[in-house]
């Protein structure tokens, strides 16, 4: 630290006394969630200024973000969530473009806009703003102190600019570290159970799935998941971003079916203004709006050929370029690609890139149709009969054991998508709280249709129907089901295990 920075004031012994004790304070007490906060209170005090705020840079996107402010009788905190860009603002961009310090010693009838500041009864008067720099001197941040009256802040831009950038690269070593540190414990970790991954089923076709999501969960590759229409891929892509490492960040979903070729490409990189006609400002790309978070390609076989190419070059070089844009850069994003067509048949029709569908396969999960999850259908059908009646406002309602069997029948060539759509209108029909097979328009499977199963399986179905109803009946009381049935409660255990009924926490009191 250079010995001028406070030469000029008033007392230099007692504001480089106080600097120090700020330096000290931040480098103990601060803690990732409270270093900003002091940042900005130490700007205040030394600077002697009413307003400070701390804005961090986006190395890769070069986006300004303000992450903390001190101004009294205002609400200090800023919110997370807020995703504005200040680095266009004329007096931020001078002291990015310039990497100096800025000053202004009276902002009245001046030519430099300043809107971007809370506006307050009293005008702002005077102004600095001071570039923050990493190790290697890198722009990071910028620190901004304003006050109502003219003053000359120039002379303690050197010390505040220090400050502002130790606190930064403190606030980046601490989330680095916390960041390994939820890293290893979570790799370090089993796999969480089915219920913390929000997805329903226990039938033998699920738990490979269960498997395969456990082993990519905290793994940084490519997924690629595969199924019929409406066997839920959204929802294992959501469950794997969720349960993952990245669950803070963003889970964005883009259906590349949706949009015509020029629309998606803009869509997904983004482009700068004047990049085509309409074009009037900068828009940011889906693939920064999910950076560090999860990006859902669904009906990724739909993609054209030539965003195939830009999407392969954003997987091998995790960089994009925006539309317009003369430079690229680095984007941190986890891909999920969604289909239900056949892209290794596409390879060789031509129509899908080869290297793109190898670098997208990289961990496939196939998923089951409803109608090879034995079992499920009926925990589905419950669980969405429960979230349809708290939906609109009903007391749960019942099944019939004539509509769980005609339920238990049914193919669904739509897959989850068709069941909770049956379901949901069951539910709207229901009058007496009972569902019944009315209410389910479903034909009865014709009289000859061929037997589809041996007679120990037709024999299991109907018996896993009538275990789940008398289970549901008893809220999951095993001994209280047991005794209904008359049965022993190891024999209750031992057939529920068989027919891998789930009970999740079921109550054991007598």
């Amino acid at each position: 630290m250079r010995d001028t920075a406070f030469t000029p004031i008033a007392q230099p012994q007692a504001n480089a006394d106080q600097l120090l004790a700020w330096f000290i304070r931040l480098g103990i007490d601060g803690e990732e969630t409270t270093l900003p906060g002091l940042c900005v209170a130490a700007a205040a005090q030394l600077s002697q200024c009413e307003l400070s705020q701390l804005y961090g840079r986006n190395e890769s996107t070069g986006q300004l973000a303000l992450i903390a402010q001190h101004l009294p009788g205002a609400q200090p905190a800023v919110d997370p969530a807020c995703t504005q860009d200040f680095q266009h603002e004329q007096v931020l961009n001078h002291v990015l473009s310039h990497r100096a310090a800025f000053s202004l010693e009276d902002l009245s009838g001046g030519v430099y806009e300043c809107g971007f500041l809370p506006a307050l009864a009293s005008p702002w008067r005077a102004l600095l703003c001071v570039p923050l720099f990493n190790r290697d001197k890198a722009i990071i941040g910028v620190l901004l102190c304003a006050s109502q009256r003219p003053q000359h802040l120039q002379e303690c831009s050197d010390a505040l600019s220090q400050l502002g950038s130790f606190a930064l690269i403190q606030l980046a070593l601490q989330r680095r570290t916390c960041s390994e540190g939820r890293l290893t414990q979570t790799c370090d970790s089993t796999p969480p159970p089915r219920a913390a991954l929000g997805l329903i089923g226990s039938s033998t076709a699920m738990d490979e799935t269960y498997r395969l999501i456990g082993k990519v969960l905290h793994a940084p590759y490519t997924v690629l998941l595969r199924g019929e229409t409406g066997t839920g891929k959204e929802v294992v892509a959501r469950a794997i971003h969720a349960a993952g490492p990245r669950s803070r960040k963003a889970f964005v979903v883009q259906n590349c079916a949706a949009f015509p070729e020029g629309l998606l490409e803009s869509e997904l990189f983004g482009y700068r203004k004047g990049a085509f006609t309409g074009a009037e400002r900068n828009h940011t790309g889906l693939f920064d709006t999910a950076h560090g978070g999860t990006l859902l390609l669904d009906e990724i076989g739909d993609m054209p050929l030539s965003l195939q190419a830009k999407l392969l070059r954003v997987l091998q070089e995790g960089e994009v370029r925006p539309l317009g844009a003369t430079t690229a850069h680095k984007v941190d994003v986890r891909i999920i690609a969604a289909t239900h067509r056949d892209l290794a048949a596409m390879v060789a029709q031509g129509s899908f890139r080869e290297d793109l569908y190898y670098r997208l396969a990289q961990f496939p999960i196939e998923l089951p149709p409803l109608r090879e999850r034995e079992g499920d259908v009926l925990l589905l059908a419950r669980e969405f009969a429960q979230q349809a009646s708290t939906a609109l406002g009903r007391e749960p309602v019942m099944w019939s054991n004539a509509a769980l069997d005609q339920l238990s029948s049914h193919a669904f060539p739509g897959n989850v998508r068709e069941l909770k759509c049956l379901v949901e209108r069951a539910v709207l029909l229901c009058d007496d709280g009972v569902i019944l097979p009315a209410h389910l328009p479903l034909s009865a499977p014709p009289a000859n249709a061929p037997v589809d199963a041996t007679l120990r399986q037709r024999l299991e179905r109907v018996e896993r129907v009538f275990l789940i109803d008398c289970l549901h009946k008893n809220r999951g009381n095993r001994t209280r089901t047991a005794r209904e049935l008359g049965v022993a409660r190891r024999t209750l255990l031992y057939r529920l295990a068989r027919l891998k009924i789930p009970v999740g926490d079921a109550r054991e009191e007598c």
